[in-house]
This record gives structure tokens, C-alpha cells and sequence, in this order.
């Protein structure tokens, strides 16, 4: 049997927990805090003596600092020029107690909101400690780059990772970049379901694909082998969730652990999908995971995960009949090509229960991107353009300049990329993808040039009109069942929140701080992409006045408020839907950009700055 640790084994230590990193890592978060919370209008920070200069105060403290304001009114806060009246304010979780009375967050809710900031904290000082340069994350291949990025730009406390020891982020953590093989397991057809696309009907195509000897994995389970389904099982989901709530169905002999099959799997960004780094060709796989992290517990919802496969099909059917999508966007459609669900017979018959016990165990196998590109073309996910490199330097400047393109010639070329399928999913299908960026992956060609589109997640991300559209008419039953329908301003809310506010409010202040392109150009040049699109089309009128992006004012979604104000950390039968406060001016219809004039300021030891310009200050190396 298993024996206890020493009681002179070593603790766990962080190696990249000192002092300098979390200062830094501090010193981002509290700007993040204070930018996106005052976005949120959680908190209503007053203009200071300057333009670009703001004051926050809150009961026993005040803030200073300096901002840019952008589109959508974001704020743009400068870490290096945050002062506070009280030199400990400057530590992000000092400053929840400071804010939480005019946040109205409640003690329970900050509680738990501490322990998340403080996991964040942790996981942002080991990207700082282990940065590379811009030049270097440029070289990185897709599956080498999700380890090396910040996190949800818009979410405060984007890592918090609840239930994860520190050891856990260690070992199974995108920024801990440690492939590691998953094992895998054996549960009986009584128990679970297996789904999969046209060629993958039957669990045995798939396995022939995924593993080097199924037979042996097979061979564990004896003569009854044709009665289990396999599949692979992330290890502390194993001994956190399995072993203790399935343990009636191990005991029975209808759940078997097995060997690993030995892929080296290393995770992205979502942390419970994992690329095979021994064999690219197969399958990303996704896992549920019992932790909660940004908004929601990571596991598999059973009848999304059992519909998987039909939802792709049906997608890639849909580009594959499209000569628009097939042969010019060359969009990429990653699909879910296979799924075994596993439901937990006790929690089946309590609908009322909370929702993180109805998505325990089960697997989706993804399409792997690196079979779709062409020789020469690299791929890295949207939200990768958001990064800065040690040295300071944007990625996004750094494929600038390799491109040999100017910087708006390089950016019309990535909405040239990004726009046409997603516009035309949504005017043509009355169908909307979750741009965000993690979902939206850029395809550039051989010298950093953005030329088409990949997109992944659907059953989860893809959402359909609740107009009666002919193209909709058709839909498979099983598909219809589980893609929710939306009225057509909320279709249009997708592409506003998850991508222009999602990710291109934090791209346009960053290239025109670091290539000079200004933001109001930026903004130009996406409004042309649509008009453009529009323009091809002319026989879908009647879709651009339906799904219509150019509405004066938006719905301002609220993904902060949900954690502050809305769901805390209550449980509840079913996943929480980002909330909603106000509106906000469309950025599509014009932008309002305030620059902060340049003023000096005081570093958080009282010591004069140089003023502070129209900049993104970037992690020191």
C-alpha cells in the first residue's frame, strides 16, 4: 500500500515566488482591478487635475493614477503611475477590504475572492519570472505559445483555479508547460455513451487512431473488454472526484483505472484540453475538471458532451457545401469528432442539484490543428497577440515588422482573415461563434502576414438565431437540442463582447502605443472589413439589417460583476450567464479616445516618474 510522505520531506516552494515577481505581478493586477472594475462601473473613479489624470476614493483610502480612455469606454490604467494614500494600498489584496463596501461585495463572496487574487498573483510572477522576448514567442509553435500567455484579459481574477494545491498548478497549469500522459479508464456501456462523427461511429475507429496498442489496454479488462468504453481521465480528477463519487461503480467492477498510453499531453490555456505533443496528428483531448475557474466549474455538461459529434457534423457540413467558406475564407473548423459521456447514475435523478455534479466524467476528442495547416503557415491563438515580452516589445509589433507590412496594412490583413467567416456564419446561417481568444485562432503565412481563420469549440460556444431562418429549418434534432437560440441582437452581442471587447479594445491602444497606428484608425479599418462584407453580399439586405452591428449603443456585458455582485460562489443547478449593466457606445458607429496628457507622477516608493504617456507599461525583464 501507498505509505505517507517522511515527516522530513521537503514543502513544496515555488521557485518564482520572491518578492520582485509578485511586486510586479502586483503592481499589473491592481491596474487591471482598478481598469476593469471602473469599465464594469463598479467603481467611478473622478477626473483628476489633468486630462488622463483620475482619482478614486473609497472610504479609508484614495487612489491616483493615470488612464487612457478607449473604445467602448474601457480604461487603459497605467500600473507604474498608481498611487495610493496608504503605501499597502498598493497591494491588490489590500485593496478588495479598501473597495469592498463601495463594490458592495459581500464577506462571504471576498473571502473566496482573496484566495483567487492570491492564485492569479502566483501564476502571473511565474510568467514573469520565466518571460521570454517578443523575437522568442514569436518562433513558438501554437501548443508552445498557450503557455506563455496572460490569461482572460477582461476577468479580474482569471487563474484562481479553486481546488488546485499548489503542487496541482505546478504539475497542470498551461504556465507550467510540463507535458505529462494522462491515464486512462474503462467504464461500462451501463454507465456511459460513446458518439462520434460519419467514420467514427464505432469507439474502435477512434481508439485505432488515438492509440498505439489498444489491445493492451484492452487486455486488462479480460474477456468482457467489448463491454467497457475507454477513455483518458486527468489524475486529480481522478482522486478528487472519481474515487470518492463514483466509488459504488469501482467497486463493482464498472469503472477500471488503466495504464496511461504514454503521450506526453500538455495544456492549454481552457486547462482541461490537452495537446498531444508525442503525436500532433491525434486528437487534442478535453476533461472535466472539478475546479472553479474565471465564471464557471470546469467539467463536461453530459448532453453537450453526448451531442459533440453532431454538432460538428453538422457544422462541417454546412462550410463544406459553402464555396464562399470552403474555398476562399479556408476557414478551419476544429471539430469535436468524438465523445464518450459518463453519467453518474445518483445526480441523474436530482435535476435540482448544483450543476458541477452533472459534468464529472467523460472526454471529447478535438480535430488538432497542425494537419489543417499548409507548408509555411503557423498558427497562434488570438488572445496571443495580446502578450508583451520581457523586453517589453508586443508580440503583435514584432509580427508587424517581420511581415514587411505597415501596421495598418497588417491589420486590415488580420480582420481580412478574421471577418469573412464569422460575418458570414452569422448573415448566411443565422449562427455565431464565440469569437474570444482562445476560440479565434490566426493562421499566418510564411513571413507573419494573419491569412484565414481557425475556430474550435462549438457545442459549448455556438449559438443560432431563434428566427424562423429556411437555413435553420433543417436542423438536426440532436443538434437542435442542445445549441441555445438567441434573438438577433444577442447573436450580434457574440461578436461585440467576445471579440471587439473582448480582445480588440486591449489590441488598439496596444499597437498605437507600440506601432503608431492610432486607435481611431484601427477602428476605421474594422468598420470597412464589415462594410466590405456587406458590400459582396448584397442579397442578404435584409440579414445586415437583422443581425445589425452598427446599433448606436450595446449592451455592456459584466463578467466581474458576476463573480462581485450576481453568483458569488453559491452553487446553482445551472451555469451562470454573464451579466449585463448599462450600455456602451459601439465602437463600429465612431470611438471616443481621450489621451492622457503627459504628467508627473510618484512610483509606489514616492520617488518621481517622467510623466506618464499614452503607453501599455510592460513587465521589466
Amino acid at each position: 500500500m501507498p505509505q505517507p510522505p517522511a515527516a522530513d520531506t521537503p514543502l513544496y516552494l515555488p521557485p518564482h515566488l520572491t518578492a520582485g515577481h509578485w511586486r510586479r505581478a502586483a503592481r499589473d493586477l491592481l491596474a487591471k482591478m482598478i481598469g476593469e472594475f471602473a469599465y464594469e462601473e463598479l467603481l467611478t473613479p473622478a477626473p483628476g487635475r489633468a486630462e488622463g489624470e483620475y482619482r478614486l476614493e473609497l472610504p479609508d483610502v484614495a487612489y491616483e493614477f493615470t488612464a487612457r480612455r478607449g473604445a467602448y469606454g474601457s480604461w487603459q490604467v497605467d500600473p507604474a503611475s498608481v498611487r495610493c494614500t496608504r503605501p499597502e494600498g498598493l497591494d491588490p489584496l489590500r485593496f478588495l477590504p479598501y473597495a469592498r463596501t463601495t463594490l458592495g461585495v459581500g464577506g462571504e463572496t471576498a473571502g473566496h475572492l482573496v484566495r483567487e487574487l492570491a492564485a492569479t498573483l502566483t501564476a502571473d510572477a511565474r510568467q514573469l519570472a520565466t518571460a521570454l522576448s517578443a523575437a522568442e514567442l514569436a518562433e513558438l509553435d501554437h501548443p508552445a505559445i498557450e503557455g506563455r500567455q496572460g490569461g482572460h484579459p477582461w476577468i479580474v481574477p482569471n487563474k484562481g483555479r479553486i481546488g488546485f494545491s499548489g503542487s496541482d498548478a505546478a504539475r497542470w497549469t498551461p504556465e507550467a508547460r510540463s507535458p505529462r500522459p494522462l491515464p486512462w479508464i474503462a467504464v461500462h456501456r451501463r454507465l456511459a455513451e460513446y458518439r462520434g462523427v460519419p467514420g467514427l461511429e464505432r469507439p474502435e475507429q477512434l481508439y485505432a487512431r488515438e492509440l498505439d496498442d489498444v489491445d493492451a489496454l484492452r487486455a486488462v479488462l479480460g474477456p468482457d473488454a467489448e463491454d467497457y468504453l475507454l477513455l483518458p481521465v486527468h489524475p486529480w480528477q481522478w482522486e478528487q472526484t472519481v474515487l470518492p463519487l463514483f466509488a459504488p461503480w469501482i467497486a463493482s467492477g464498472e469503472i477500471v483505472p488503466l495504464p496511461t498510453d504514454g503521450d506526453p499531453r500538455l495544456p492549454q490555456q481552457s486547462i482541461r484540453s490537452f495537446f498531444n505533443t508525442a503525436h500532433p496528428e491525434r486528437c487534442t483531448v478535453k476533461l472535466p475538471l472539478s475546479i472553479l475557474n474565471t465564471l464557471v466549474w470546469r467539467g463536461l455538461p453530459t448532453e453537450r458532451t453526448l451531442a459533440a459529434p453532431a454538432v460538428t457534423a453538422w457544422l462541417h457540413g454546412l462550410r463544406d457545401k459553402d464555396p464562399y467558406l470552403r474555398d476562399e475564407c479556408r476557414v478551419i473548423l476544429l471539430g469535436e469528432i468524438a465523445s464518450v459521456t459518463v453519467d453518474h447514475p445518483v445526480y441523474r435523478e436530482l435535476p435540482e442539484a448544483p450543476y458541477q455534479y452533472k459534468e464529472l466524467l467523460g472526454a471529447i476528442w478535438r480535430e488538432p490543428l497542425g494537419p489543417f495547416l499548409e507548408p509555411g503557415e503557423r498558427a497562434r491563438t488570438l488572445a496571443a497577440l495580446l502578450q508583451t515580452g520581457s523586453d517589453g516589445r508586443a508580440l503583435a509589433a514584432e509580427l508587424i515588422d517581420r511581415s514587411g507590412l505597415t501596421p495598418a496594412e497588417w491589420t486590415g490583413r488580420l480582420f481580412a482573415a478574421m471577418l469573412p467567416p464569422l460575418l458570414h456564419f452569422l448573415y448566411r446561417y443565422g449562427l455565431v461563434f464565440s469569437p474570444h481568444g482562445e476560440n479565434a485562432i490566426v493562421v499566418f503565412d510564411e513571413r507573419d502576414v494573419p491569412a484565414r481563420l481557425a475556430v474550435k469549440d462549438f457545442v459549448d460556444d455556438v449559438n443560432l438565431s431563434d428566427q424562423d431562418l429556411p437555413e435553420l429549418r433543417d436542423l438536426p434534432a440532436e443538434v437542435a437540442e442542445v445549441l441555445l437560440r438567441e434573438n438577433p441582437q444577442g447573436l450580434c452581442q457574440f461578436i461585440h463582447s467576445g471579440l471587439l471587447i473582448g480582445v480588440f479594445r486591449y489590441l488598439a491602444p496596444l499597437l498605437e502605443a507600440q506601432t503608431g497606428l492610432p486607435e481611431t484608425e484601427f477602428w476605421a479599418l474594422l468598420r470597412a472589413g464589415i462594410r466590405g462584407h456587406q458590400a459582396r453580399f448584397p442579397e442578404l439586405g435584409e440579414r445586415f439589417e437583422l443581425f445589425d452591428l452598427f446599433r448606436p449603443e450595446i449592451d455592456r456585458l459584466c463578467l466581474n460583476r458576476n463573480r462581485l455582485l450576481l453568483d458569488g460562489y453559491h452553487d446553482r443547478p445551472a451555469r451562470p450567464h454573464a451579466a449585463r449593466h448599462g450600455t456602451v457606445p459601439n465602437a463600429l458607429v465612431g470611438v471616443d479616445v481621450r489621451l492622457p496628457a503627459p504628467s508627473p507622477s510618484r512610483s509606489p516608493s514616492g520617488q518621481r516618474l517622467p510623466a506618464q504617456q499614452d503607453r501599455i507599461v510592460a513587465p521589466a525583464p
